[in-house]
């Protein structure tokens, strides 16, 4: 099952964006989509049966020009995009996560989580987060992890929260599609290689990030953030030539109507370029990667709320549309 899609006006900035789709019991496959909510075909505008969206970021040089004349062309034959289903927008195979990468996020996790006996005063407390935060800055290293692509979903789709899961958590986070094979990028080179942005939820588990039983480990994301469905993505990848400010872009989520996330992208520590570079310094980053920029303040362990049964989530950052899911207790699905 799956929430209604939000409004027309919600789409995206630009002329058009690129979407995985289907036809009621159809296949997906790979789509136009222009802000009237109309959506063309590309396997058969582009002239390719086995089309996917990875396999066009796959040649994203030459197929964006002749994306942005298709966009154009008032003539194109376009169905209604309401007659259709929305997967996510791509199925990667490489995902890179953020941890700890807006600034006040991080400063809140730290006062919430006081160590036994550290009696100092919030200011206090708060003042040395922000110390131990424009250090991490000076030193220029950003923390990045690994996801799984099974855990994607669409972003109309229910979220099946796991019986094991204690405390299922939001993350809303800007993410950045590759759209050219990377390695060992400079930050000022990044941008040139990104084809794209969209919404992923990073949905965690606070309950077992932290292997109790061997706490020198450390953090398990595996067990926390890769259930089935964890990472609804989408609606669209969003051209970067359409978005002039990535790192000026408003993250919001509301749970059941209720703003719970609300905070810019001026907030990361490090901005999109740096983290796309420092993916690369490691790994062959390719097309069709997402690289997740970490998520604001305002998640649930903050106010105390976490995920449970018939919750809806709308996630919306400036210019990428909106996503909604319903929370469903694996039980009850």
């Amino acid at each position: 099952m799956s929430v209604k899609p939000e409004p027309v006006s919600a789409l995206f900035a630009g002329p058009f964006a690129l979407a995985t789709l289907s036809a009621p019991d159809g296949p997906a496959f790979p789509a136009l989509v222009t802000p009237d909510a109309r959506v063309t075909d590309l396997r058969t505008a582009l002239g390719d049966p086995r089309a996917t969206v990875r396999s066009l970021l796959e040649d994203w040089d030459a197929v964006l020009p002749r994306l942005r004349t298709l966009a154009a062309d008032s003539g194109a034959d376009r169905t209604p995009l309401a007659d259709l289903r929305v997967h996510a927008p791509i199925e990667p195979r490489q995902v890179f996560q953020s941890g700890a990468n807006y600034r006040q996020h991080v400063i809140d996790l730290h006062v919430a989580h006081r160590a036994p006996g550290d009696d100092r005063p919030e200011a206090e407390r708060r003042a040395e987060a922000a110390e131990i935060m424009d250090r991490r800055a000076a030193e220029d290293l950003p923390y990045v992890f690994i996801g799984l692509p099974s855990a994607i979903t669409g972003p109309y789709d229910d979220v099946v929260l796991p019986d094991w899961a204690e405390q299922p958590d939001w993350e809303l986070e800007l993410a950045a599609v590759i759209g050219r094979p990377a390695h060992r990028l400079t930050p000022g080179e990044a941008p040139a290689y990104i084809a794209g942005y969209t919404i992923a939820n990073d949905l965690t588990d606070r309950a077992t990030v932290f292997r109790r039983d061997m706490p020198q480990i450390g953090t398990d994301w595996l067990r926390s953030k890769n259930a089935p469905g964890f990472t609804p993505l989408g609606p669209w990848i969003v051209p970067s030539e359409s978005l002039a400010a990535p790192g000026d872009l408003r993250v919001r989520l509301r749970l059941n109507g209720e703003t719970m996330q609300d905070e810019s992208t001026k907030d990361m520590i490090f901005d999109v370029a740096r983290m796309v570079a420092y993916a690369s310094q490691t790994a062959r980053l390719l097309p069709g990667d997402l690289v997740l920029t970490g998520s604001p303040a305002g998640n649930g362990m903050h106010w105390g709320r976490l995920l449970r049964d018939g919750d809806v989530m709308e996630g919306t950052i400036t210019g990428l549309g909106v996503q909604r899911t319903r929370c469903v207790a694996e039980a009850a699905s």
